[in-house]
């Protein structure tokens, strides 16, 4: 009797340690979020969550997911939108967060930093693109910036960043191999619809110089309304 005692003590002692674990690593890191989902809309690009945490209720745009009423969500990195209007869904949110590293499992979190559109997320890629008959090298454009100021240049490099649906733009994000005093990374809006990473396209718009949109989107150099070639 007493060792049957004792088993069962020690398969509880097993359990109780097995579940303190689990538990364990779902602690958050400190700045990261754990939300609760209690409204889901779907739009062309985004899925709309409107999201609990701690009391406060608030609406966050992920990347299109499939998304439960009474699900926990995760997240660190985000950047809000004021004012902020869906043409897809036709209607305007007072303030959304547009999060770019959504999880279903706790993250390891940093301090929010609000997200630049206007500065390369990636490293340099390993990329060499020969230019495109007329046009230029981002090398070439971010040397002669001045030169380039209001004008229609085309450009041909592969595409390493893409956001659809924001501020009734989508952006993208090229490099060519080449580079200026660091700058290797061009972001480009357009009305251009099935860019994805890794193609490598032609595109042909105007180039515009500290150009300031608000809520963190403010560049040196950027071309706007560029159409595929």
């Amino acid at each position: 009797m007493k060792s049957i005692v004792i088993t069962l003590l020690s398969i509880s002692l097993v359990l109780f340690s097995c579940q303190s674990k689990k538990e364990a690593k779902k602690e958050l890191t400190p700045g990261s979020h754990k939300v609760t989902v209690t409204d889901v809309l779907n739009a062309q690009s985004y899925t709309y969550l409107n999201v609990t945490e701690e009391g406060n209720t608030f609406w966050i745009a992920v990347p299109t997911i499939e998304a439960q009423m009474g699900e926990e969500l995760y997240f660190s990195q985000f950047m809000e939108m004021v004012q902020f209007e869906s043409k897809d869904l036709n209607r305007v949110f007072e303030s959304v967060l547009f999060v770019s590293d959504i999880s279903k499992e706790p993250i390891a979190g940093e301090p929010h930093k609000a997200m630049s559109m206007g500065k390369p997320s990636a490293v340099k890629k390993e990329i060499s693109i020969e230019p495109v008959q007329g046009g230029i090298t981002i090398q070439e454009l971010f040397a002669n910036k001045e030169k380039y100021k209001g004008q229609t240049i085309t450009i041909k490099g592969q595409v390493v960043k893409v956001n659809y649906g924001i501020m009734d733009k989508n952006w993208f994000h090229i490099q060519d191999g080449t580079e200026n005093n660091g700058q290797f990374d061009l972001t480009i809006t357009s009305v251009a619809e099935d860019v994805e990473i890794g193609d490598q396209l032609v595109f042909q718009g105007t180039i515009t110089l500290d150009k300031d949109f608000g809520a963190g989107y403010a560049y040196d150099v950027i071309l706007e309304d560029a159409i595929l070639k």
